[in-house]
């Protein structure tokens, strides 16, 4: 006999914590909409930036970068631009924004990806960020009939398999493992800055009101000869109401040695999930535990996949890669 599930986790975090003295803060935001309406291309902005807050003084930049892209209805990017310019990023125009576009950013931009900057980060983003886009009209379907019909008539993809969310047997698949529906679990949430922070974020773009973002923050600080990790990874949209939810969120904690930048302890922890098998990868993040900070984006897609992986965790996940570089900014 079968255990009931717990309902799927719906605890958005209310509002960022505050800067520790002698931190260093990284906040990435990927705003995504469609300016010429349902069916159009997808603009995206992105602005991403590390903060040092030091234990006396001020605050103080240390790198910021911002990026905008439009895709077309296949995911091919047709315009992406970066401020500060870089050499090579014209080169991904053409590219897929899916399958193949880390591949490209790495051989067009390697110096980015080996310096771990935030522009790189943002560029990671896109693969991810525009897959989950199309999610924001499901919440519009009442506004926008065509879109239950698109939903009705579309093709049927098995899915069973791809993530724990998807497991034989999901609360969310038809027994020919195809999708049942899609997940509605969502979380009304705050603004995503703290209005007593100020500088807690970098300035965060104006939305429409047909509007997904894909929102970033790493903390790290040092004690005790290591680093340790506090980080937040959140897609939310807005509803036809108004309302800023949660579609996707997850708080990592975690440490490394600082020396050697060997993680030492790693839990995920799920705040909002679509459906109730979810949960069950992120117990898996403690896998990663012994592995090298610095090799994240390739260890966590070798470690963490199928049924014992959670895309967005993975994602989430990935991010961390750059850590040694934000602690290299530490006293």
């Amino acid at each position: 006999m079968t255990s009931a599930l717990m309902p799927p986790p719906a605890d958005p975090a209310p509002a960022p914590p505050r800067r520790r003295p002698g931190s260093v803060r990284r906040t990435s935001t990927l705003l995504m909409s469609w300016p010429g309406g349902l069916g159009t291309e997808l603009f995206v902005e992105g602005r991403a930036r590390d903060l040092f807050t030091p234990a006396e003084g001020d605050a103080r930049v240390l790198a910021a970068a911002e990026l905008t892209a439009l895709t077309g209805r296949e995911r091919d990017i047709q315009r992406i631009e970066a401020d500060p310019h870089v050499d090579g990023i014209d080169r991904l125009v053409g590219r897929s924004a899916g399958s193949g576009l880390r591949k490209a950013i790495a051989a067009e931009l390697p110096e980015e990806v080996e310096a771990g900057t935030p522009l790189h980060l943002l560029l990671d983003d896109l693969a991810g960020a525009t897959l989950i886009a199309g999610y924001t009209y499901f919440r519009w379907s009442e506004v926008y009939p065509e879109i239950r019909r698109r939903i009705e008539n579309g093709p049927a993809r098995v899915m069973e398999g791809t993530c724990a969310g998807f497991r034989p047997g999901s609360s969310g698949l038809r027994p020919d493992g195809t999708l049942l529906r899609v997940g509605q679990n969502t979380a009304r949430t705050g603004p995503l800055d703290d209005p007593d922070d100020p500088l807690g974020w970098h300035e965060l773009h104006e939305h429409p009101d047909v509007a997904i973002r894909r929102a970033r923050r790493i903390d790290v600080w040092a004690h005790d000869g290591r680093v340790d990790i506090d980080a937040m990874f959140r897609d939310s949209l807005w509803t036809p109401e108004g309302h800023e939810e949660v579609l996707h969120e997850y708080q990592l904690l975690g440490a490394a040695d600082r020396s050697t930048g060997v993680l030492r302890a790693m839990t995920a922890v799920p705040r909002v999930l679509p459906y109730a098998e979810c949960p069950g990868a992120a117990p898996n993040a403690a896998w990663l535990v012994g592995t090298d900070v610095r090799a994240l984006r390739s260890t966590v897609l070798e470690r963490l996949r199928a049924t014992d992986c959670c895309t967005h965790l993975n994602d989430g996940l990935r991010s961390l890669a750059e850590v040694p570089v934000l602690a290299a900014a530490l006293p």
